[in-house]
């Protein structure tokens, strides 16, 4: 059985080590050899009926709730934040990032609904809040005790590749088609942009949210802890 104190302790042994096969096909791991581990945190029903879902093997057959609160004893100070009042579709895209790196809270600013289709069910996993408002999301960082560090190739910013951001912080995000606004430029104690050599004026949302979040993991975060 597996220590609940110990991120790293082992998962159950069972076959099949991946969701994905190398065609793409899901495979995930098939039902769990008896006897079954003694702990609350597994499920029953995935101890027998096997467990397809995108998740690391550590949490295979583990209840939602207890994936969910694991990953709050892991979390990393970083929150993200990204504008939505015009449908982005690049929305997916952050949340799963921003679980792959355990980031604290994804904040979706402007419109609730949101295409969730590239998040890959990591959205079950992620503490997501919505605010109507740049406004809304700058207090909250403010009260949380939260730099607020905008993320735009516009003139002023400074290079993500030369700056050390700020260990408690919140990185917002445009939308794919123009960017940040103005309230949320003004917002920012900091604006960083990404450097870029070809001819494209600008990097798609969802990976601009990628490298600038792994541009704090390489800063911040113990890789001791990384699967």
């Amino acid at each position: 059985m597996s220590d609940p104190e110990d991120p790293h302790a082992p998962g159950p042994t069972a076959p099949g080590p991946t969701e994905w096969s190398a065609a793409g096909q899901q495979v995930g791991v098939g039902p769990h050899a008896q006897p079954w581990p003694d702990d609350p945190r597994y499920d029953p029903e995935l101890l027998a009926a096997g467990d397809a879902r995108n998740v690391v093997d550590h949490y295979r057959y583990w209840r939602r709730e207890a994936i969910v609160a694991d990953l709050d004893r892991r979390r990393h100070p970083l929150h993200v934040a990204i504008e939505n009042f015009g449908h982005d579709l690049n929305i997916g895209t952050v949340v799963r990032t921003a679980n792959a790196f355990a980031v604290s809270a994804v904040h979706i600013v402007g419109r609730r609904r949101w295409n969730r289709r590239g998040a890959m069910v990591t959205d079950r996993y992620q503490h997501l809040y919505h605010h109507d408002t740049v406004g809304d999301v700058v207090r909250f960082a403010v009260d949380a005790g939260l730099a607020v560090v905008a993320v735009d190739n516009t003139p002023g910013s400074v290079p993500i590749e030369t700056v050390t951001l700020p260990r408690h912080c919140l990185l917002l995000f445009g939308q794919e088609s123009s960017g940040l606004t103005a309230a949320a430029r003004e917002g920012a104690e900091l604006t960083v942009s990404i450097a870029q050599f070809g001819s494209t004026r600008s990097i798609n949302a969802g990976v601009a949210a990628g490298i600038a979040m792994h541009a704090w993991i390489r800063q911040h975060a113990d890789l001791t802890d990384a699967w």
